[in-house]
């Protein structure tokens, strides 16, 4: 992996160089013109946040693109597509406690990372952050907010917010030593839903995940249509049976996939052949969830909640 190390954020008005508190981590892959908009805008944030940008194999000129952007951000170039594992190369590579997650069309509203890196320091077990988003030039709710408002967990005093078990990707901030203890995003599920396990994960091993409305992010996503993203959502939320639910509950998802295939419905097929070539590897690596991230699971999965096609789309829990 190719790093292209460039000069830091400038120095405060006393001369001083900020300590940096929260590093932004964004990939991207052939879409130069909307990530140097989003470098814009995080170069105009008061805290003046490190940026690490992983480009997953783009062709468009995006590296010298960044290279040459005043925000002064790394450039990460694994040499292939690593999916959402480029946001484990960026955590990997940052130097700060805090790491918050942008899309190449996301990006902070000023004082948002210096309040949740405030939330993170005055509550040491808390490991993930999700903020309230904002949609599109007319600063529309993203409809997962609500869902992750209402969400049924008991509220905790330890932490701040509403407990979830999900969130949006690229509104997020994680403590970098918890997202590395859990090993971050799995390599199995390589795009698509790869939040809910991530949530699930931080949760077996005792950090706190909360939705904190305070925080505000601004996503402001390509309208046209992503090919293949309906498939690789449906794959992933079996696949994450597999590593981690019950037998029952990944043979149920399984069963329903395949009725699907046979009934031939849109990338049903594709789906269900993807799910079981990772079925074996997925098998090797399982790590059964504890009976309280369990019990937490259920009660999100009441009628209640979210409805699963909520809950499944495009970077939702």
């Amino acid at each position: 992996m190719t790093v292209d190390r460039q000069a830091s954020p400038g120095l405060a008005e006393d001369g001083a160089r900020p300590p940096a508190r929260t590093t932004v981590a964004i990939i991207t892959r052939n879409r130069r013109e909307s990530l140097l908009h989003t470098l814009d805008r995080l170069a105009e944030l008061p805290e003046r946040p490190p940026v690490i940008v992983v480009d997953n194999g783009s062709d468009d000129g995006t590296a010298d693109a960044v290279r040459a952007h005043p925000v002064g951000a790394r450039v990460l170039r694994p040499g292939r597509n690593t999916g959402a594992l480029g946001r484990t190369l960026a955590v990997r590579q940052a130097r700060t406690p805090y790491v918050a997650f942008s899309d190449d069309d996301s990006w902070w509203a000023p004082g948002a990372l210096a309040t949740a890196a405030r939330l993170l320091d005055e509550h040491p077990d808390l490991g993930l952050v999700a903020a309230r988003t904002l949609v599109g030039p007319r600063n529309a709710e993203d409809p997962l907010n609500a869902v992750l408002a209402g969400s049924p967990l008991p509220v905790s005093d330890r932490f701040p917010g509403r407990p979830v078990l999900g969130f949006l990707a690229c509104a997020a901030v994680v403590r970098r030593r918890a997202y590395l203890d859990v090993g971050g995003y799995h390599p199995l599920l390589f795009f698509g839903a790869e939040e809910t396990l991530l949530a699930y994960d931080l949760a077996a091993a005792g950090w706190g995940v909360v939705y904190e409305p305070s925080l505000t992010a601004h996503h402001h996503p390509d309208a046209r249509a992503k090919p293949g993203r309906s498939p690789l959502l449906r794959r992933n939320e079996a696949l994450t049976g597999w590593l981690r639910r019950p037998p029952r509950v990944a043979l149920r998802r399984t069963g329903a996939l395949a009725v699907a295939a046979a009934r031939g419905e849109p990338g049903a097929a594709r789906a269900l052949l993807g799910l079981l070539v990772r079925i074996p590897p997925a098998l090797a690596r399982r790590r059964p969830l504890p009976a309280h991230v369990e019990h937490a699971i259920a009660l999100l999965e009441r009628p209640a909640s979210a409805p699963p096609t909520v809950r499944a789309g495009t970077h939702r829990p």
